[in-house]
């Protein structure tokens, strides 16, 4: 642009000026490395003074040889109206305003946003000419009420043309939705198809779910909301997660009692004990398994507890063996005590001939020998508790009439230096060991008669079964205004 201004004599001119430019140049390079490595222990160094604020970055230097001595006449106009004629055209550095002086090149006013800035000053960068520019424009923070406006006017009118469609998909969606509840309402067919009442729930349930859930995804797509739909369906997905380790707990326990109502573990008013819990089984409901204790106490077990006990169902087999422990003296003879004992079992009528009573020599003891009396009852006749209390009664009077001794226990009592001594006499000593002196026969008090035993009284009726706790569990179960559905169910097998 300046060699089409300049004749030929001015461009020598300005080819001898660079050159001088370019001589010189070189000296200021090196002068202006050995001052920055001179300065540079100086700004590392602790006790240097802090640093300025640091401002906003300029145009990067330009490199040597790059700034012309010379500069035609009007030059600084021209770059300024160029600049001015760029930034009029683009909307976002319209506010911008551009003074020259000497090839440096000032930006002032407004501008959108700090790209726009940024921008502002790369264009004018890149006009040939231009030595640095000096950037002061400022974002611009108005508000522009009218603008917000209109775009919210457009925003709702939008809305209004995209209602016909909204209302059509709602519909769909809608639609769908009923489809599901339809489906799920035919409870006749799932309970066919389900083994039991509480899993057909839990199939409906899981109907109805899928097909709500299909109908507002199928809508979120008409109307074109794909990334909401995916939004949707990942909040979803988290709250899922999270819910499912919030109420670990009581997923285990529904789960587990939809496997307890397809195991059956058990019947109404069966006598069990689970995870040392004893009592008849009242119902199995979706939480808890509810039992009837021999007080008469209601005891609810949850049934992720219930799944995972060991539980002992006493009504299952109507037979059941009791057992309880006698003891007779050392010096007796064990094994007639056995044969004796067992006689005695056979002999009660409520004790079943097959499988036969036993009666077991179990161990010596510290002053007598243990037997282990058993024997098998029908539970259906004959109630266990009372059945084993009159079993210990007879065999025990049986012993006794036989002429076995059953002793107490005998301590041996060691006295130190400290006490106050005993009476012993010599004499008599058995293994050194000294015996007290015991009072004359003729300073004895006469001995008193023993009471007469009153003789074995035997009533058939004695061992009926108990049904107290029996009949309350029918009542309970007959009271259905608890509202608790029993998921028992008689007609399929019991595991």
């Amino acid at each position: 642009m300046a060699g089409r201004d300049w004749p030929a004599a001015g461009a020598d001119v300005r080819l001898q000026g660079r050159r001088l430019a370019l001589l010189t140049t070189i000296p200021r390079l090196f002068a202006a490395l050995l001052l920055g490595l001179l300065a540079a222990p100086a700004q590392a160094s602790p006790l240097a003074p802090e640093a300025a604020p640091a401002q906003q970055p300029a145009t990067p230097a330009p490199t040597a040889g790059s700034i012309e001595v010379d500069r035609a006449d009007g030059q600084d106009e021209r770059i300024a109206q160029r600049l001015a004629d760029i930034f009029a055209n683009v909307p976002s550095l319209s506010q911008v305003e551009v003074s020259v002086s000497g090839g440096v090149v000032t930006l002032s006013g407004i501008a959108a946003d700090d790209a726009a800035i940024q921008r502002a000053e790369a264009i004018a960068g890149g006009v040939e000419g231009v030595v640095t520019v000096e950037n002061t424009i400022e974002r611009d923070v108005s508000v522009d009420i009218g603008e917000g406006i209109g775009g919210l006017g457009d925003r709702i009118g939008q809305v209004g043309r995209m209602l016909p469609l909204v209302g059509l998909a709602l519909l769909v969606a809608l639609a769908i939705a009923a489809l599901g509840y339809l489906i799920a309402s035919l409870s006749m067919i799932w309970r066919r198809v389900a083994p039991n009442g509480f899993l057909a729930e839990v199939i409906t349930s899981a109907i109805r779910f899928v097909f709500v859930i299909a109908g507002i995804v199928i809508a979120l797509d008409m109307i074109g909301a794909g990334a909401l739909m995916g939004a949707v369906l990942g909040g979803a997905g988290v709250v899922g997660i999270a819910l499912g380790f919030a109420m670990r707990d009581t997923v285990e326990n529904y789960v587990a009692s939809l496997m307890l109502s397809l195991r059956q573990p058990f019947r109404a008013n069966d006598h069990v004990i689970i995870d040392q819990h004893e009592g008849r089984v009242i119902r199995l409901t979706s939480r808890a398994t509810v039992l009837m204790t021999l007080e008469g106490n209601h005891l609810r077990i949850p049934n992720s507890t219930v799944f995972k006990a060991v539980i002992v169902n006493y009504t299952r087999n109507p037979q059941r063996r009791f057992s309880f422990e006698l003891g007779v003296d050392a010096d007796d003879d064990a094994e007639a005590a056995r044969v004796l004992g067992r006689d005695t079992l056979a002999a009660l009528d409520f004790v079943l001939n097959e499988p036969a009573p036993e009666v077991r020599i179990d161990r010596v003891g510290d002053s007598n020998v243990v037997l282990t009396l058993l024997g098998w009852i029908d539970q259906r006749q004959a109630d266990f508790f009372k059945a084993r209390s009159r079993a210990i009664a007879a065999s025990k009077r049986a012993l006794e009439d036989g002429g076995f001794a059953m002793p107490e226990p005998i301590y041996r009592l060691r006295f130190d230096q400290r006490t106050v001594p005993l009476p012993f006499e010599n004499v008599g000593r058995e293994g050194g060991e000294p015996r007290a002196s015991t009072p004359s026969p003729a300073a004895q008090p006469p001995a008193a008669p023993a009471p007469a035993r009153p003789a074995a009284q035997t009533d058939a009726h004695d061992v009926a079964p108990e049904d107290e706790i029996a009949r309350m569990v029918e009542e309970e179960r007959a009271d259905t205004s608890a509202g608790e559905k029993d998921l028992l169910d008689s007609g399929r097998p019991v595991e």
